[in-house]
Order: structure tokens, then sequence, then C-alpha cells
């Protein structure tokens, strides 16, 4: 799971290079050196509610679309993380009764109450 340091970073690096904006722009409206600022864009700084509101405030951006993007970001990885089954792997019933097989297959989580979860991509 990514850490949301980097996620913030990665939204905010987006942000400011949609507007075709440097750091060193960015840095002095938000009045934050631009070192600083690299290493948040980077994810390794954890930046404090204030800091990123004046990221915020200098980019133009609302603090609750920072958030919203970044919960986004989350969500998306979280789908890209999930198992992908063949849909060929499962076969109603049959991957029902071969619990066992299903999961060994990777067609599907077996849980204690006999239902296998099968997820599908796209």
């Amino acid at each position: 799971m990514p850490l949301l340091r980097t996620v913030l970073g990665d939204v905010l690096r987006r942000a400011r290079r949609g507007q075709r904006r440097t750091r060193a722009d960015v840095a002095g409206a938000a009045k934050v050196s631009m070192p600083y600022l690299s290493e948040v864009e980077r994810g390794r700084k954890e930046a404090s509610s204030e800091i990123l509101a004046a990221i915020c405030e200098a980019l133009g951006i609302d603090l609750a679309y920072l958030l919203t993007e970044v919960g986004s970001d989350l969500i998306v990885d979280r789908v890209r993380r999930a198992e992908v089954v063949r849909l060929d792997a499962v076969r109603g019933l049959d991957a029902v009764r071969g619990l066992g097989q299903a999961r060994d297959r990777g067609a599907g989580r077996a849980h204690g109450d006999g239902s296998v979860t099968c997820l599908l991509a796209a």
C-alpha cells in the first residue's frame, strides 16, 4: 500500500505541472523553500496541514480537491492490486465444490461460509 505522503506529493506535482509552473514559482507563492517542496512532491517529507494549505493556495486549488484526488488515487491503486480472475478458470458451482483447487489456481478466495469471492477485471 502506498504511503499517504507519496500520493499527496504525486497529486501536488500533477497539479503544478498541469499549470505549467515551476517548483520555484509555487514554493515562492507558498512561502516554503524549493527543496522542501521538492521533498514533499517526491513523498519524502510529511507536510503539515498548514504547509499543505499554503501549497494548495499557491496552486489555486482547494484542500478538499487535493484530498479528493488523493482518495481517488488510493482507490485506483487498491483496484490495481486486487486479484484478477480468468473467467475460464471459474465455472459456477464447480468453483464452490472445488474450493481448494479454485484457490490454488488463483481463481478466487474461499471463505468459511462456503462462498468464493471472484474479482473480475476488464
